[in-house]
């Protein structure tokens, strides 16, 4: 599994010359990086003194993330694991017409998980850019930064599966099904730079 790598073996295999792991997988690592982030913030206000009354709020919002940063981990190998089911479909046979069809059945088949995927990956990141502008309004101010940062990676990993559902809706056939999941990239990608504007206009605000 790639999140049973080193960091230094994890980017010597994405730089190699296989295509997996390659956006799809960065993408939900970026979104894992970006939970991580905005938990080791609630930590960092979590007893405090100066923060006492934001701390009912904080534990709240570490056990909301904590969970997320779990399936977005998971999604860096069922990002990888997409991939390599199109790849399969594509080398089905296809010399006689029975073939050719349960072929393209299957490549549609797989292309659609493969959009799917990503688009889970957006979905869970988008659920906690709130939390992570929250933490970086009232979390500790001594780690104001660390939470603008895991803001950034977020909306990263939110524009970057994004990417990767638009490359797949353009192979399917499917009008209903490409029409509704590229309306909701749309609002998902509106939302995360939007949420990003809002924090990084707080940071610049304030570190004046």
């Amino acid at each position: 599994m790639l999140t049973d790598l080193s960091v230094k073996d994890f980017l010597n295999k994405t730089a190699g010359n296989d295509p997996v792991p390659g956006g799809g997988s960065i993408s939900a690592l970026n979104g894992a990086i970006a939970a991580a982030l905005g938990e080791m913030v609630t930590r960092l206000t979590i007893g405090r003194k100066k923060y006492a009354d934001r701390e009912a709020e904080m534990t709240t919002l570490l056990a909301e993330i904590e969970p997320v940063r779990n399936e977005l981990e998971a999604d860096i190998d069922r990002d990888s694991d997409a991939y390599n089911l199109v790849f399969d479909a594509f080398k089905l046979p296809k010399d006689t017409d029975e073939e050719k069809s349960t072929r393209s059945a299957a490549i549609q088949s797989a292309t659609k998980y493969a959009a799917e995927v990503p688009m889970q990956v957006a979905r869970r990141v988008i659920s906690i850019m709130p939390k992570l502008e929250v933490i970086a309004r009232t979390g500790n101010q001594n780690a104001v930064t660390d939470a603008c940062v895991a803001t950034m990676c977020a909306r990263t990993a939110v524009l970057g599966a994004l990417m990767n559902v638009r490359i797949n809706l353009s192979s399917i056939k499917d009008e209903d099904y490409v029409k509704t999941m590229a309306l909701e990239a749309s609002s998902l990608q509106d939302q995360a730079v939007a949420i990003e504007k809002r924090v990084l206009d707080y940071l610049n605000e304030n570190l004046q």
